[in-house]
């Protein structure tokens, strides 16, 4: 799938999760449930930093094509060291590492670490980058018509500020966790969701998606998972803007109004 349908996708997932929270009595907080949208819907955009001509390589700049330069060396080379007889031969690294349940992991619990033991600038690090990446995927239009500088001032005043919010008694930041030490553990999660869903959205698509690697199947390590061949579409197609894109708007608006009980 395209940027934004990957973003408006992890935001209508957080907030189902949101939902589901509401519904075993352990509501979000409204901050929560904001904040973990808008990472949710960043994070779901984070698999294609093996894509030079990804949403996110153009989201910072020189720093972001960069860092996909490397990390599709790196998911090149993750794939020719441990491919098996049944795996082609292939040229590049997108959709092998990043499109990964591990990768997700490794992403969420990375971040979740860096904000229990890095502190307050850990967080707003954390949020930063993401706010960034959300107005990139959910406000794509608004956000090639700006500067680069104009968006990154606007994801810097948008993490500053949630992070206070989140920082208020009550409000959120420790939702699930209230220990001082680990109030932030959480953030982590909707990271670790935003990847898994870019990695579903992926597997709907025509080349499907190794989201289940190191797992073999079969004759190959890095099977390409999703529905029969009839169900796929391309990326970008009517599929995508015209049918699911709605589903993921009714989805998570139907979502949020659970989770903040105006419907039950």
């Amino acid at each position: 799938m395209m940027g934004p349908a990957h973003s408006l996708s992890g935001a209508a997932a957080w907030l189902v999760v949101g939902a589901v929270a509401a519904g075993v009595d352990h509501p979000m907080p409204w901050p929560t449930l904001v904040v973990g949208a808008l990472i949710c819907a960043g994070a779901a955009l984070a698999p294609d930093l093996d894509h030079k001509a990804a949403t996110i390589s153009r989201a910072f700049g020189p720093f972001s094509r960069a860092l996909c330069g490397i990390i599709d060396g790196l998911a090149h080379s993750a794939y020719k060291a441990t491919r098996k007889m049944g795996d082609p031969r292939r040229s590049g690294g997108h959709r092998t590492l990043t499109h990964t349940w591990v990768w997700a992991v490794l992403l969420g619990s990375g971040s979740s670490a860096a904000a229990v033991y890095g502190g307050r600038w850990a967080v707003l690090g954390i949020l930063f980058v993401h706010m960034v990446l959300a107005v990139e995927g959910l406000l794509w239009r608004h956000a090639r018509m700006s500067s680069d500088v104009l968006v990154w001032l606007l994801g810097a005043t948008s993490a500053w500020v949630l992070a206070d919010v989140l920082d208020d008694p009550g409000n959120g930041k420790a939702w699930l966790f209230t220990e001082p030490d680990l109030q932030y553990v959480w953030i982590g999660l909707p990271i670790v969701l935003g990847a898994l869903v870019h990695c579903l959205g992926d597997a709907l698509t025509v080349s499907g998606c190794p989201i289940l690697w190191p797992i073999p199947i079969g004759r190959k390590r890095w099977y390409p998972v999703g529905p029969p061949k009839f169900m796929r579409f391309r990326a970008g197609s009517w599929v995508e803007l015209k049918v699911l894109t709605p589903v993921f708007f009714l989805l998570g608006g139907a979502s949020a109004l659970g989770a903040l009980g105006v419907i039950g």
